[in-house]
């Protein structure tokens, strides 16, 4: 890789499916990673040691939201985003791109970059390929990701074509502002909607320019999980096979085990939050709402397997009791319990791949899922 102190290993593979380490200065990233979003410095109803303690190696930052409030500026003044929100591991940061297309209003693009108005208060700002990559080393950002335009779905391979052409440029200049950082990394990313010859194209422009891992951006945005699932076929294995790559927003438990066996390393998605804040739980019996009344009188844990206390310790009716009630406990359980469940997938295809079984844990992960969650009480 460019980045000498930042190196990935392929450890095992079955078929497309890749077990490996992403190693760094502030830790090492077990692949197949889920990253937690911690999208303003902080990964929303989780204490940073518990979100540690469900095994979570890396998190994710963004750009966006932080450059608006309280800046990389005064981030950086106070020590850098890993001493300001107390976390030592690895930190990822996205361009901020895909939120200025979002949730950014008055949005001007230019080749030069793209003039917005914050969601927060109106000001006005500008993102370039150069300036979101100051403000990820502002961040100090251990990873980093290019500017990109996220092609929107449904798009024309015209459309598709010239944003992904545009993309391509920003990478080249976002690279060379990026410069020599060897205890920091920087991803370039595939576009080109869902047309098979234009993400060939944006890869060959992406290793043309080297870089230390590609990510795959574009998808989950309203394309659905088959067509998703026909890109990754042709995009993921033609990557370069020491790199890492990253599945960009994608967070679906399914979809994050379609995208493993296609070869892809390291996922990052709010759901595992955004749902427990509502409800929600993911088991190994598919998703489950703890609002619902059948869970009123239930005394059993969502998991009484699990190490994890917000798994184990406390009963479906006690935390159906508290999203009736609205005490903040109930979001804070489920999205714990929801970070455990997503890291212990993860932890469960590495070890399938490594020991060559990872075709027996999928048939297993999709019957459980299939019967569903008919326990009786």
């Amino acid at each position: 890789m460019t980045s000498k102190n930042i190196q990935f290993e392929l450890l095992a593979q079955e078929g497309e499916a890749r077990c490996g380490v992403l190693k760094t200065p502030r830790g090492d990233i077990r692949t197949p990673a889920f990253m937690p979003v911690g999208t303003q410095g902080t990964v929303k109803a989780m204490l940073p040691e518990h979100v540690r303690a469900t095994g979570a190696d890396v998190l994710l930052g963004n750009t966006y939201h932080l450059m608006l409030r309280p800046t990389a500026e005064l981030i950086n003044e106070l020590g850098g985003l890993h001493k300001f929100m107390l976390w030592d591991g690895p930190i990822l940061t996205d361009s901020g791109g895909f939120q200025v297309m979002s949730l950014a209003s008055l949005r001007k693009m230019s080749e030069d970059g793209v003039t917005f108005s914050s969601h927060i208060d109106g000001s006005k700002h500008s993102l370039t390929p150069e300036r979101a990559i100051e403000i990820q080393c502002l961040l100090n950002a251990d990873i980093q990701m290019v500017l990109d335009e996220c092609t929107p779905f449904p798009a024309t391979e015209e459309e598709a074509e010239r944003s992904m052409e545009l993309s391509m440029r920003w990478a080249a200049r976002s690279k060379e502002a990026f410069g020599d950082r060897p205890d920091q990394a920087l991803f370039g990313i595939v576009q080109g909607g869902i047309y098979r010859d234009l993400r060939e194209r944006s890869i060959q422009a992406l290793t043309d320019l080297g870089f230390d891992g590609y990510s795959i951006g574009g998808l989950a945005v309203g394309e659905g999980p088959d067509l998703m699932k026909q890109v990754l076929d042709y995009t993921a294995p033609a990557l370069p096979r020491e790199k890492p790559r990253y599945l960009m927003g994608v967070g679906k438990p399914e979809d994050m085990v379609a995208a493993v066996l296609r070869g892809v390393d390291m996922f990052d998605c709010v759901l595992p939050t955004r749902s427990g804040r509502h409800g929600q739980a993911f088991t190994h019996r598919g998703p489950i709402n703890l609002r619902n009344a059948r869970h009123a009188k239930d005394p059993r844990p969502i998991d009484a397997g699990s190490d994890c206390p917000a798994s184990s310790r406390y009963s479906r009716a006690y935390l159906h009791h508290l999203f009736k009630a609205g005490e903040y406990l109930g979001p804070m359980l489920l999205s714990w319990h929801n970070l455990h469940y997503y890291q212990e997938l993860m932890s469960g295809l590495r070890e399938a791949i490594s020991n060559g079984q990872v075709t027996g844990f999928v048939e297993g992960f999709h019957a459980q899922r299939a019967e569903g969650d008919i326990e009786p009480l």
